[in-house]
């Protein structure tokens, strides 16, 4: 790991919530505390906020689509995990993906990356604008990012679910996480609503 991302992991760790979960399948997941609420632009070019989602279960995510390793790994494991949630995903489960590269993700290249991925657009948003905000939204998620050189950025990942009453519940950091628990999670937020 060069010296930068290893900064950034150490950043991202101070900086944000990031709390991963210890409960137990029969236990309730942790509270961190109110979701920090945001208004982007989705790859249909239609403002979207966190509050929009309200009654549902929301995983929150950040990549960009230029972006070669975790990034596409991250949107191919929630994608598995789309299907698996059958038809809660959409009118009861939701994925919100924001870009880490604003300057570059503009509302089609988002929709095209979506596309390639098989993501259910009837549940799944790809969001980004004005990078200013993009970056603010990202911090208040722990999340950090940084523009490269080369063009890539680095960037922390973390994926946040954010339960019906607008509550960030847990994070889970990296993209290795375990899919099987990720959708548990998920589902137990859902049944917890009811």
């Amino acid at each position: 790991m060069s010296e930068w991302p290893a900064r950034i992991l150490v950043l991202a760790l101070m900086a944000g919530p990031a709390h991963a979960h210890d409960a137990r399948h029969d236990e309730r997941l942790p509270t961190i505390g109110q979701a920090p609420d945001f208004t982007l632009v989705s790859q249909d070019s239609v403002r979207v906020s966190l509050h929009d989602f309200r009654g549902k279960v929301v995983a929150v995510s950040f990549i960009y689509t230029h972006c070669t390793d975790v990034c596409p790994m991250l949107t191919a494991h929630m994608a598995s995990v789309q299907e698996e949630l059958g038809n809660a995903f959409g009118p009861q489960i939701a994925f919100v993906s924001i870009t880490a590269d604003p300057e570059r993700d503009t509302p089609d290249v988002l929709k095209e990356y979506a596309q390639n991925f098989g993501a259910d657009l009837k549940g799944w948003s790809f969001l980004t604008g004005d990078p200013a905000i993009v970056h603010e939204v990202g911090r208040k998620y722990g999340v950090i990012a940084k523009k490269t050189a080369n063009g890539d950025v680095d960037h922390s990942l973390l994926t946040s679910l954010v339960d019906p009453n607008g509550i960030l519940r847990v994070q889970y950091l990296g993209v290795r996480f375990d899919l099987e628990e990720f959708r548990d999670d998920l589902v137990s937020l859902l049944d917890e609503s009811k």
